[in-house]
């Protein structure tokens, strides 16, 4: 197997640098007078190589491209569905040990093995990938106002498009004893992985344990999947860090060297951020404490929405996109209003409001330039539910042949088997 190394690049970057930024005396220095012979040039031989990415083309699917070898593309203006997931299962024995966590994840997260099946069903059922950024714009109406529309989409003929979205993708502290990796890393192929530990404590560097090392994969085994280069929408919070990194501030304590140590994983998480934009990866915010945007005050979400930009934005740049923590919507109700906390959040640059529901419901805003739409969910809670909540997922998979219940908790489902129906 490739040996990976679990050295950060902004390690390797900075190594690389001051080699660079340093003068050999024995090859560099003036020659002395007299001195007829040419200085040897310096032996490079066992200098590591930085890795060279491998090319990466993201392209908009707002274009007509009419027939590009011999593929055939066709506007789409129908729904284009919108599945998300929170970080998935590595390690179940960890996940589900019946502690105070167990039945939590068994509710909300899905394992590696159903997310390898779901991903293999959407295939499957004709989907490709396509950048939520890419489905509504900005723009102005008859009178000059700024308002969002919804883009034809050109899609390959026979295909159909999909938004994928990962909330709480910044591996929190919990999840280092419940069965997760902790974090994403550059390998010394210059590719994405995951570390972390197995259940016998021993380091491991893979791509097959985590949702986005896993989705990177697939697409370069299927790259039919993505036609456009996209991959999905990160959704993070900041009040553990972000990818695994520990770059947040602390509400309680905080001195000297706590700050340095947050500098050294704010330097070390920016090539993984840069990595994940250049392979079609995107960001959006989760709020920066995970708050309930419904019940929330105007001054709290003021004073996280400022911390998420300090912490985060400042980080991964610049976002449309907010996925509401809890799918609570701002002010209690978004589509029948809108309050002072959606216009506050609207303001700070938001356009594209993400809740959760059972379709991928959206609707263009009339009164303000936003888009407020729903996300599907696949998890413990739907892979468990009765025939009507898995109808609501049978244009992607069907939950009885996903569910892995020899690994889960036994709490039951209540769909027919498929021996009964």
């Amino acid at each position: 197997m490739r040996r990976i190394t679990a050295l950060f690049l902004a390690l390797l970057m900075t190594c690389s640098l001051a080699a660079c930024g340093q003068k050999d005396p024995g090859t560099d220095a003036p020659a002395q007078d007299g001195d007829s012979e040419q200085a040897e040039p310096a032996d490079t031989s066992a200098q590591p190589e930085e890795p060279q990415p491998e090319p990466y083309t993201i392209s908009s699917p707002t274009i007509d491209r009419g027939t590009v070898d011999g593929v055939t593309y066709v506007p789409w203006d129908g729904i284009v569905e919108h599945l998300f997931f929170h970080p998935i299962v590595a390690y179940p024995e960890l996940a589900f040990d019946g502690d105070a966590q167990s039945d939590g994840i068994d509710d909300w997260m899905v394992t590696v093995d159903e997310y390898d099946k779901i991903l293999q069903s959407v295939y499957d059922h004709d989907y490709v990938l396509v950048d939520i950024n890419d489905v509504w714009s900005e723009s102005t109406d008859a009178n000059g106002q700024p308002v969002m529309v919804r883009n034809t989409l050109y899609i390959p003929e026979g295909k159909k498009p999909l938004i994928i979205s990962y909330d709480d993708v910044n591996y929190y502290d919990y999840m280092i004893e419940d069965g997760f990796t902790y974090k994403l890393i550059i390998g010394d192929d210059g590719l994405i992985w995951s570390y972390g530990l197995d259940p016998q404590g021993n380091e491991v560097i893979s791509q097959d344990l985590d949702a986005i090392t896993i989705l990177d994969k697939f697409v370069r085994e299927h790259p039919d999947f993505s036609p456009f280069g996209a991959k999905g929408s990160l959704s993070l919070t900041g009040y553990q860090g972000i990818l695994g990194y520990r770059t947040n501030t602390d509400t309680k304590e905080w001195n000297d060297e706590l700050e340095a140590n947050r500098q050294k994983e704010r330097e070390a998480v920016k090539p993984i951020i840069a990595e994940l934009k250049r392979t079609g990866w995107t960001f959006g915010s989760h709020t920066w404490g995970h708050i309930n945007l419904s019940s929330s005050s105007l001054e709290r979400v003021q004073a996280d929405t400022k911390r998420w930009m300090d912490e985060v934005g400042s980080l991964v740049g610049p976002t449309t996109i907010l996925y509401y923590p809890h799918g609570a919507r701002p002010d209690g109700d978004d589509v029948q209003q809108t309050g002072p906390i959606f216009k506050y959040l609207q303001e700070q640059g938001f356009r594209v409001f993400a809740s959760v529901g059972i379709s991928s419901y959206s609707k263009i805003k009339t009164d303000i330039c936003a888009v407020i739409c729903d996300r599907l969910h696949p998890d413990g809670t739907t892979l468990r539910g009765s025939d009507k909540v898995i109808g609501w997922y049978s244009q992607f998979y069907d939950a009885r042949d996903i569910i892995n219940l020899d690994v889960r908790p036994d709490r039951g489902v209540k769909w027919t088997p498929k021996s009964a129906s």
